[in-house]
């Protein structure tokens, strides 16, 4: 069977899907992975790709809604336009991608098109070629609601898809209908500094998006201010330049890139931006979290981690030397971010899902 997978040019859309892009290889399927930009770099998970990213402008798209819609850019900020902002966006950014995606599709010619919720091109192109088409989430979302805005932006009504793959834990969002598929966190390989892995005190990581946008340093500075009144070492990753050059209380540490789930694991928690591959590698290492809300998704995903027990909801203003103790040490919160990684431990693996997958295009009724 030959499968084309299709992300937008971003990091946080492409990796989750590389679990079941494997896995469909590893079962004999012959996979392409069609996306864009730093996506690319799926790549080094040993998948064949194609560039449809080209095109895009992800900056200067979002620039323009911003000035077309000044209004509904503030409420975006403030993460309560719903789908009003994200589907102009990716809308556009799909129509980027569109001749690009439709090219691959008609040269490879699939069995099937497995798309994350944003890529509505991929869907517009399984409509065009009379293909089946899958949605794998990747948020705390539902994908099929997403693809289908964002495609309306463009013009285009396409079908509904023959399946909706949920990541996201029940316990947390319950969607219905689809197939749940375990999230198994991907954030591509690299070195561990050996002190990462020592044991120590408590160490807490602190991590911001991989999109370059305003404050993405705030949180890091907060969490530093409050870091010298609790007993636990913080880490910075990626830390923005300016804050690194600044003098640091003695527990905190700065680390450039790393595999986040390969360290996550031995971690007392996380403090981090609300990116959905963030949120869901913390919740499948039941990695208790301390989630910022903002822009896009990332308040209602603060929301829902604050409603299941797994974590705390705080802005950057908001973090005190208190609420880091309570992220580290209170049993609670471990508790039920404990529970949660049972329920995504006991979801259907990438494995089980690629078998399903196969009989979908085998036997379509």
């Amino acid at each position: 069977m030959r499968l084309l997978f299709v992300s937008a040019p971003l990091l946080g859309h492409a990796f989750p899907m590389v679990p079941l892009a494997r896995a469909m290889r590893d079962s004999g399927h012959d996979v392409l992975f069609a996306t864009g930009g730093a996506a690319l770099s799926v790549a080094d998970a040993g998948l064949t790709t194609a560039d449809v990213g080209a095109r895009v402008r992800l900056g200067r798209a979002g620039l323009g809604v911003a000035l077309r819609h000044p209004l509904l850019a503030r409420v975006e900020a403030a993460g309560a336009a719903d789908l009003g902002f994200v589907s102009r966006l990716f809308g556009s950014v799909n129509t980027s991608m569109l001749a690009d995606v439709l090219a691959v599709a008609d040269r490879w010619k699939p069995d099937l098109i497995v798309h994350e919720p944003l890529a509505a091109s991929a869907a517009i192109a399984a409509d065009r070629y009379g293909i089946p088409a899958v949605v794998h989430d990747t948020s705390l979302f539902d994908g099929a609601a997403l693809t289908e805005a964002t495609a309306r932006r463009m013009g285009s009504k396409v079908a509904a898809p023959s399946t909706v793959l949920r990541t996201a834990p029940r316990s947390v969002l319950a969607t219905e209908g689809g197939w749940p598929l375990r999230y198994v966190p991907y954030s591509g390989s690299g070195p561990v500094p050996g002190w990462l892995t020592t044991p120590g005190p408590p160490r807490v990581l602190v991590s911001r998006s991989t999109v370059q946008g305003p404050g993405g340093g705030a949180l890091m500075a907060a969490v530093a201010a409050a870091a010298s009144e609790v007993p636990a070492e913080f880490v910075l990753v990626r830390p923005p330049k300016a804050l690194a050059r600044k003098p640091m209380p003695g527990n905190v540490r700065f680390v450039d890139w790393i595999p986040i789930p390969t360290v996550l694991g031995s971690c007392a928690a996380i403090v981090h931006h609300g990116g959905a591959g963030t949120l869901l590698t913390a919740l499948a290492a039941g990695v208790p979290q301390l989630v910022e809300p903002g822009a896009g998704d990332r308040a209602r995903h603060a929301r829902l981690i604050s409603a299941r027990g797994a974590g705390l909801a705080a802005k950057s203003a908001e973090v005190t030397p208190g609420l880091l103790g309570e992220l580290v040490a209170d049993e609670a919160i471990a508790s039920a971010a404990a529970e949660v990684r049972a329920e995504i431990a006991a979801m259907p693996s990438p494995e089980e899902v690629a078998d399903r997958l196969a009989g979908l295009v085998a036997d379509p009724a």
